[in-house]
């Protein structure tokens, strides 16, 4: 499959005691996970992310509640909707990405492919697309 972004399915164990779902870098995620963060009490109205990443691959799952999150590859847009425990969204590196529409009490769960570095982060949009047009 093209390295692009794409929502992948988690095992979910159901149980009458509560559900549980588990992510295993070699076997669910195109990466090895090497940092892991998380969003939360995200103001109304108010938008995460806002950047790309040069290097970095990360997989995104909304742990409770909801939100939007818009992947561009420079070209074209989708906006996926993050709203289920057992589902996430990989986004390879060279994608800009913005987060939207969290729901009340919505918690997003970063898992990525590398430790931070500051200048793996590309924050102003048209600096991602001239970055773009000479791959």
């Amino acid at each position: 499959m093209k390295n692009e972004p794409r929502i992948i399915k988690l095992p979910k164990i159901n149980d009458p005691r509560g559900n549980l779902t588990y992510i295993e870098s070699e076997n669910h995620l195109p990466f090895e996970i090497k940092r892991a963060f998380w969003i939360y009490d995200v103001p109304g109205g108010e938008v995460r992310g806002g950047h790309a990443k040069k290097q970095l691959e990360e997989f995104i799952v909304a742990l409770t509640g909801s939100f939007d999150v818009s992947v561009d590859d420079g070209m074209n847009k989708i906006t996926y909707t993050l709203n289920r425990s057992y589902y996430g969204l990989y986004i390879p590196n060279l994608y800009w990405r913005e987060l939207s529409n969290f729901s009340t009490n919505s918690v997003a769960l970063y898992l990525v492919s590398r430790s931070y570095e500051k200048d793996d982060y590309i924050y102003h949009y048209e600096d991602f697309r001239k970055l773009k047009d000479g791959i």
